[in-house]
């Protein structure tokens, strides 16, 4: 019970340093669906570990029904997880979440279905997964990672990068770009299928100019032939 209310201390400190608009504890505790989740989740995850399972899955779910997020009571989730606005969350029975991450709303943190055993992913420490992402399968996010919003992650990431992109791939990698792409703020990354729709245009746009010179040359030689005859 200590370590419970421990951890809940930790998780409410972690919102009020990452949320501008937390003005203080009570509110944070109150008003702050993501907070009760993860409260909510620590209990059921007692239940589940000393195999009182329907009791463990009746709490997660009358805590999906109140705040729109999804934990499995299987779920490993350490310290200071910050679930911001949090609708729609979904959270699998094997995950495991590492201290101090950020999870937006939309997040699917699932399975592909192949996998038996451990099927969900693993993130590590300080782990950012914006709104919409979806990380699916029994692999790691390494620690200081982020995933863009949108992103579908499918594939090992290692520590210190930035994935963007259906499917996602690493466009920075301990620091340093691996292609062109600002920091990820959740707005300005790279959308690699506007990027492909540019580029066919451009093709489109060109072969248009060809086909209009072609038929402007042959017009010019019918008139010609027109003349001479």
């Amino acid at each position: 019970m200590l370590m419970l209310f421990s951890n809940l201390r930790y998780d409410i400190k972690a919102v009020l340093e990452r949320d501008p608009a937390a003005r203080n504890a009570f509110e944070v505790f109150m008003l702050y669906p993501g907070v009760q989740a993860v409260f909510w989740h620590r209990i059921a995850h007692f239940f589940h570990c000393r195999h009182l399972k329907f009791l463990a899955r009746w709490i997660s779910q009358c805590s999906r029904f109140w705040t729109g997020i999804e934990i499995h009571p299987g779920a490993t989730i350490g310290k200071g997880l910050f679930i911001d606005h949090g609708m729609g969350v979904i959270i699998g029975e094997t995950t495991v979440i590492g201290d101090d991450c950020t999870i937006y709303q939309g997040v699917t943190l699932g399975g592909t279905g192949k996998d038996h055993g451990k099927r969900h992913p693993t993130l590590g420490n300080n782990v950012m997964v914006g709104s919409g992402a979806k990380v699916l399968g029994p692999f790691t996010v390494g620690d200081h990672s982020k995933i863009a919003a949108g992103a579908v992650v499918l594939s090992e990431v290692p520590p210190n990068s930035t994935c963007v992109g259906v499917p996602a791939r690493i466009v920075k990698q301990e620091g340093k770009k691996i292609t062109a792409c600002d920091e990820l703020d959740q707005v300005r990354i790279p959308d690699p299928v506007s990027l492909q729709m540019c580029t066919l245009s451009v093709h489109i746009a060109g072969l248009e100019k060809k086909i209009r010179d072609l038929e402007k040359k042959l017009e010019e030689k019918g008139d010609s032939q027109d003349e001479n005859l």
